[in-house]
């Protein structure tokens, strides 16, 4: 578009916007492409971002996230945790586990109580509503790996989930 602006005239772009932008499919065999999928922390990078977007996605209606998740699957195999403990094990800032738990306990899916060991100090623990959930939650979560890992036969996934797990125990720790 031109306009007049005293004696100059100027040439403007039309604003990009989500209409008139249009998304092309990518093609797997450009160079930068091929740079990317060559990788493998750029891989898993992405497959773990699709992960989480398909496991969030399940977990949308309950008004739940991934994390939460993490956090009631813990509580699922322990008799409780000092949230500092939740924040330690599971690598998530001790101010996020506040917020995490509180949501949770606004669900009804786990309780904060005082500590046997501490009376000031409170333990987190997983009511049978949060049991109930999980329970219902592990469908979802195995088609979310199954749509991920369609490509892969079966006994391709245990050595993935394998390799995956040796990784995760040494490089998580």
């Amino acid at each position: 578009m031109l306009e007049s602006a005293g004696s100059r005239t100027e040439h403007r772009e039309p604003a990009i916007t989500r209409e008139n932008v249009t998304a092309k499919p990518i093609d797997a065999h450009e160079p930068w492409m091929r740079g990317l999928h060559a990788d493998t922390g750029y891989l898993l990078y992405r497959l773990g971002l699709r992960s989480g977007q398909l496991f969030n996605a399940c977990l949308q209606e309950s008004g739940l996230r991934l994390r939460h998740y993490a956090v009631l699957r813990f509580l699922a195999g322990t008799d409780g945790a000092l949230q500092r403990e939740l924040s330690t094990r599971l690598g998530y800032d001790p101010s996020a586990i506040v917020g995490l738990v509180d949501d949770l306990e606004k669900l009804g899916f786990a309780e904060r109580r005082p500590s046997p060991d501490d009376r000031r100090s409170r333990i987190v623990v997983l009511t049978g509503s949060g049991r109930d959930f999980l329970r219902d939650t592990d469908e979802a979560g195995l088609r979310v790996t199954g749509e991920l890992l369609g490509p892969l036969d079966p006994a391709e996934r245990e050595s993935l989930h394998a390799l995956l797990l040796r990784i995760a125990e040494d490089g998580l720790n």
